[in-house]
């Protein structure tokens, strides 16, 4: 019995002679099952002092948005770059992508890619002109050349 009791103390009096059990350090992102780093967009939202107070969920949060987000444009951008049969993705073909995804360009409007042409704007058709293309007299219909005489 006072076998027990010394080593039940010797857990809480600090003694290191004994060897203490060392758990294998978790990521939170592993935790959470992303790929984006959770510690490092919660130290640059408590950098950038956002809010007074932030959650522990928050950075989580982020990081699943971001992750979301990279991978539908990554998805849709490789889809671009094989139809233009390339098989590496350049900036122009980010650019295509973000301009044709209704959503994406919604979010992505007013971002900036640097060598990423501009993209041509849809026009609108012409409306037809009044005067015939190329012909003087219409097909079919024979007229006779009006001559003014003096």
């Amino acid at each position: 019995m006072a076998e027990t009791n010394q080593e039940s103390n010797s857990q809480y009096s600090g003694d290191s002679s004994e060897a203490k059990e060392v758990k294998a350090k978790v990521s939170r992102s592993s935790r959470a099952g992303l790929l984006f780093p959770v510690s490092r967009i919660d130290g640059l939202l408590r950098k950038g002092q956002f809010a007074e107070r932030i959650g522990a969920g928050a950075p989580v949060y982020m990081a699943a948005v971001l992750q979301y987000l990279t991978h539908e444009i990554m998805d849709i951008t490789g889809e671009v770059t094989k139809r233009s049969k390339k098989r590496r993705i350049s900036q122009q073909h980010l650019q295509l992508a973000i301009q044709s995804d209704g959503e994406l360009k919604k979010v992505l409007g007013g971002v900036t890619i640097s060598q990423g042409c501009v993209p041509l704007q849809k026009q609108p058709a012409p409306l037809p002109s009044k005067k015939k293309s190329g012909q003087r007299f219409p097909r079919g219909r024979t007229t006779h050349a009006r001559v003014i005489v003096k």
